[in-house]
């Protein structure tokens, strides 16, 4: 392993920091030398042919440390000590099959310390007539790379691989940085640039470089050749770019797709978009594109290559960004009531500071305005002159006219967002300045104000369509049948209300706690409030009983966090249809803010956030409302929107009728993070580490960090694997942040936070922000995301969480008893269709499940990339298939053209029986989906006379309760176990989809032409099944 790392439990400050007391650190032990760049295969050779030291793993788990290394003349790999004759001790390189990356062995998959394996150092040789495999773990993925890089080169051109690889790939390069060369001469000959104008010119190529590194490294290379002139030739040029511009890692990508080619044809390209990238249906004149877009090179351009600088172009490119560019505009249904949706809220919005002391600016309204901000608030006061001010009262903050404000509101209400803006509106002025305010909201909104009454024949508030380009106003309001100019209310002073909050927790009954003042309101100004009237929470009961779907409760975060715990399904049933507002305790003077997840959760709608407090908490709020086109409003999940559904806030297991997905992240590196604001005492020098957290409900929370690079921001290589189960996809967040190891304290360098539900799967970037939300120039991450319904294979005690079980360990959801016997009876009927449903489901996801294992790959990979995997290992001696798809069955089977080996002969059997369960799941599904339906409509017509039923069979109080939290827990289960079935027909419609793919790529379909030079490019991703090792045949002996 790279090393062992104690973890002890880390604090995380506002700043996005991380602080703790004893800490052990985590270093990467990597043999590749820091400033050693891997671009081509004879690199990879050279390294090998020096050797490395390797572990090998052997079935009965034992571990040895041998040292590996390729013969000189490249026919067979050694390795030693061992207790063979040294000419045993040895594999002939024309015997390997195959060169397998990950822990995709049975001997991996079945050995008893896999778990404290990394995937990204495991490789497997597989090699013999009978396929037998030889397991080994490298001390980094370096490593792991250059032997499986170098092996496959070896495997295709054998000892021709050298004079096959004088790299076309060199040449691309040489020659598209000789014409900048030139283009940039200084001294007419076009021979030679000035030190400066090199430094500009690779700077260019590359701008997150520092300028000083790249004289630095100028200057070292002169020195080297005892140089005395600072003129650059073309061949130092282009050794500094090579050294420094390199990506080792993009590199190790390239030739996985490229056939053992040293760039990407357009087929080789074509199938990295659709099987890594999920692109579908590329087309080849996409790939021409692409490479026309980002290739340098003239020669690339014109044979349709794409070299290793053109694929770190376009990996680098927004096409490769992290987040979905669907999710860059308004993508959801905006149809549905406004309390069905998250509102971006933002929380004494003029002040720019602390909330005790800080200065107030139309700047705040400004900055929340264009960031989305859906709702902002004003606390309006008697100001001189009679021109009401806006400030937090009983503080020192300062005062900005009202008047001006609204200006600015008018201004920029819709900039960002057309959708409706609500004015939080505090009122604590005299009626003679109240009537000011209403002339200014008339006079400058105009017809933008929404004061048109309530439809009091509806059940719900409008949609935010409905109230496209609209300002509502929430605030008091007098009765609707008032009469007069003026009336009496309650007072909303949320300072008032947190001490009364305070007040009622330590003393009880909050009925003794004194009411809040009355105040006198304007009858213009009521009326300019409609569908957002501030009404004063009691409890949820009498919520249910008599608030209007118009009235709004505000709930101070101290309160809200208690609902939340005691009543939390309440507290979503609450929200379905009525808009709830949080806001900070005023208790947090320095204007902090709380976590919005704890709330959302609960399905509140306005969680108010101090805008002018950077931090986690904002990092959370600003990536949670990118999605959507950014315009301020998310549709929340729809177990929270749904009249009947079970849910409660604070589940910490799997949510009923949700499927959860299985996030897999692998950190793979990160290029030019900046030194930490105000951190000087270690210089120049950073040790960055990465850390990936999932924010979302209880049971979704948790994070993982990787080791420590020490002394390199500028292109660290991480190459650490991470997987998530996220329970409820649709609330789920992933933050990643960067941090810089420091004894004194860890200090922040960038972060990026990201919607589950917004991440791309494939290889991507993700730009860093800083502390305040700025992006940091060239500061990126570079990972691969994946994402799967559930984990393939193993044991259950390691692999963890949802994995392969036989019917008798299967869990199938069950109905609960109401105790009303007309009810129960219905519900009994869905156990069948129920059972019917669980078994087909996990009869086809279990049987994908060995067939992945057999091609090679890791339960992460989809179908398309099973088949190319498998591809070279379905071609004959004679470059004929061995085995075709018969892509005229509707099934896709599966003929063998002649005998077949008897691994082959298990792969087909895998795949025949995949193919026989998602059959069975396609003819059936229909008929098990309707009856369950039929039960969830039977029973619902039951729902509204359910508690007088439950009153008639003498249920009361708590029974009575449970019996209808019961109905609606049966209801949330047929819902969602009939999703689940209409989501597992969708997920065998793909899966043909990509069979029928990736059969027609690979030139493997019955009727298809012979083979042709083309046949052999599916080389990419080879794997083939090895020989199942038995226990008989394991011995104690050391190979």
């Amino acid at each position: 392993m790279n090393g062992l790392c104690v973890r002890p439990h880390l604090k995380v400050s506002q700043d996005g920091s991380r602080r703790c007391k004893e800490r052990k650190k985590t270093v990467s032990f990597s043999s590749m030398p820091t400033e050693k760049k891997i671009s081509s295969a004879s690199d990879c050779i050279n390294s090998m042919v020096e050797g490395s030291e390797l572990r090998k793993v052997r079935s009965n788990s034992r571990v040895y440390h041998r040292y590996f290394l390729l013969d000189a003349d490249m026919q067979s790999l050694r390795w030693e000590p061992s207790k063979k004759e040294s000419d045993k001790a040895k594999i002939d390189v024309k015997s390997i099959k195959e060169v397998r990356t990950g822990k995709n062995t049975e001997t991996f998959r079945t050995n008893g310390i896999s778990d404290q394996i990394s995937e990204d150092c495991a490789f497997s040789i597989i090699y013999g007539e009978n396929y037998e495999s030889l397991d080994l773990v490298a001390n980094s993925a370096d490593v792991a790379n250059i032997w499986v890089t170098g092996l496959r080169y070896l495997i295709s051109y054998g000892k021709h691989t050298l004079n096959m690889i004088q790299s076309s790939q060199d040449n691309m390069r040489a020659s598209w940085l000789g014409n900048l060369f030139e283009d940039g001469g200084a001294n007419g000959s076009g021979k030679s640039l000035s030190l400066c104008s090199a430094v500009q010119l690779i700077k260019k190529l590359s701008p997150g470089l520092k300028n000083i590194k790249i004289e630095l490294k100028f200057k070292e290379l002169h020195k080297a050749k005892d140089k005395t002139g600072c003129d650059v030739t073309m061949d130092e040029f282009i050794e500094v770019f090579h050294d420094l511009c390199t990506r080792p890692e993009i590199y190790f990508l390239l030739v996985q797709f490229s056939s053992n080619k040293e760039f990407l044809d357009t087929k080789d390209l074509k199938k990295f978009l659709e099987a890594e990238q999920g692109m579908a249906n590329v087309s080849e004149d996409i790939s021409v594109e692409v490479i026309q877009k980002y290739e340098p090179s003239k020669e690339g351009q014109l044979n349709g290559w794409l070299s290793l600088d053109g694929f770190t172009n376009y990996l680098m490119s927004p096409d490769c960004h992290v987040f979905d560019p669907e999710q860059k505009t308004i993508c959801q249904d905006m149809n549905q009531p406004l309390s069905h949706y998250y509102i971006n809220s933002s929380h004494n919005t003029y002040l720019i500071e602390d909330q005790f002391r800080g200065p107030s600016d139309i700047t705040g309204y400004i900055r929340a305005l264009k960031m989305g901000c859906r709702s902002v608030e004003l606390e309006v006061w008697d100001g001189p002159d009679n021109e009401p001010v806006i400030y937090t009262g009983h503080t020192m903050t300062s005062q900005i006219i009202f008047r001006s404000v609204i200006d600015i509101i008018n201004k920029y209400a819709l900039v960002a967002s057309e959708f409706p803006l609500i004015l939080c509106l505090e009122n604590h002025c005299s009626l003679k300045q109240q009537k000011v305010m209403f002339q200014h909201l008339k006079k400058i909104l105009g017809d933008k104000i929404h004061f048109d009454p309530p439809n009091l024949d509806d059940s719900y508030l409008p949609s935010p369509s409905e109230l496209r380009g609209k300002i509502l106003l929430k605030g008091k309001k007098l009765a609707s049948n008032f009469t007069g100019t003026e009336g009496e209310v309650t007072d909303e002073d949320e300072g008032a209300e947190m001490s009364q909050r305070v007040n009622s927790e330590q003393g009880g009954d909050q009925q003794t706690v004194a009411q809040p003042k009355k105040f006198q309101l304007c009858k213009d100004l009521s009326d300019l409030v409609s569908l957002c009237k501030s009404v004063r929470f009691k409890d949820f009961q009498t919520a249910f009983q008599n608030q209007k779907h118009w009235e709004l409760c505000s709930f101070n975060e101290v309160f809200a966090s208690r609902c939340a715990t005691d009543h939390p399904g309440d507290f979503v049933n609450y929200n379905k249809k009525f808009l709830a507002r949080v806001y900070p305790s005023p208790m947090r003077i320095d204007s902090s803010n709380m976590n919005p997840q704890d709330f959302w959760k609960c399905g509140c709608q306005i969680v108010a956030m101090n805008y002018q407090t950077p931090g986690l908490m904002m990092d959370l709020n600003i990536g949670w409302f990118r999605q959507n086109g950014n315009c301020g409003y998310v549709l929340r999940p729809a177990i929270m929107r749904e009249q009947v559904s079970y849910f409660s806030a604070n589940t910490k297991d799997s949510v009923p009728g949700v499927s959860p997905q299985l996030l897999h992240i692998k950190i793979i590196s990160g290029q030019n993070f900046p030194k930490p604001k105000g951190s000087g005492s270690k210089g120049d020098v950073v040790d960055p580490y990465v850390y990936v957290e999932i924010h979302g409900i209880p049971a979704d929370c948790a994070e993982q960090r990787t080791k420590t690079v020490h002394q390199n921001g500028d292109n660290p290589i991480f190459d650490e694997s991470f997987e998530f189960q996220i329970n409820l996809p649709e609330l789920a967040m992933v933050r990643f942040v960067v941090l810089d190891d420091d004894y004194i304290g860890d200090e922040f360098i960038g972060q990026y936070t990201i919607p589950f539900e917004c991440i791309q799967p494939g290889f991507r970037h993700i730009p860093l922000q800083s502390l305040t939300g700025e992006v940091l120039p060239h500061a990126w991450l570079f990972v691969h995301v994946a994402i799967t319904n559930r984990r393939g294979g193993g044991k259950p005690h390691k692999r963890g969480l949802s994995v392969r079980k036989g019917k008798r360990g299967r869990e199938y959801a069950t109905m609960r008893i109401l105790l009303i016997k007309a009810l129960d009876e219905v519900f009994k009927t869905a156990a069948q269709p129920l059972r019917e449903a669980t078994d087909l489901r996990e009869n086809m996801q279990n049987a994908i499940v060995p067939f992945k294992e057999l091609c090679g790959l890791s339960a992460v990979a989809n179908l398309k990339q099973c088949i190319l995997a498998l591809s070279p290992r379905l071609t004959g001696p004679d470059n004929r298939p061995v085995l075709l798809f018969n892509l005229e069955d509707e099934y896709l089977t599966v003929e063998a053209q002649g005998l077949l080996p008897e691994v082959l002969k298990k792969v087909v059997a895998a795949y025949e029986m995949m193919i026989q369960t998602s059959r069975t799941l396609l003819e059936n599904s229909d008929s098990i989906y309707e009856k369950i339906l039929q039960v969830q409509k039977a029973a619902m017509e039951f729902h509204e006379n359910l508690h007088d039923m439950a009153v008639k069979e003498g249920l009361k109080g708590r029974k009575l309760n449970k019996s209808v939290e019961s109905f609606t827990w049966n209801i949330t289960i047929l819902k969602g176990q009939s999703d689940l079935l209409k989501h597992a027909r969708a997920e065998v419609l793909e899966n043909l989809n990509q069979i029928h793919y990736a059969a027609l790529a690979c030139n493997l379909v019955k009727g298809a032409p012979g083979p042709s030079s083309e046949s052999n490019s599916c080389r990419s991703l080879e794997a083939i099944p090895e020989k199942a090792v038995r226990e008989e045949d394991i011995t104690d002996e050391e190979n």
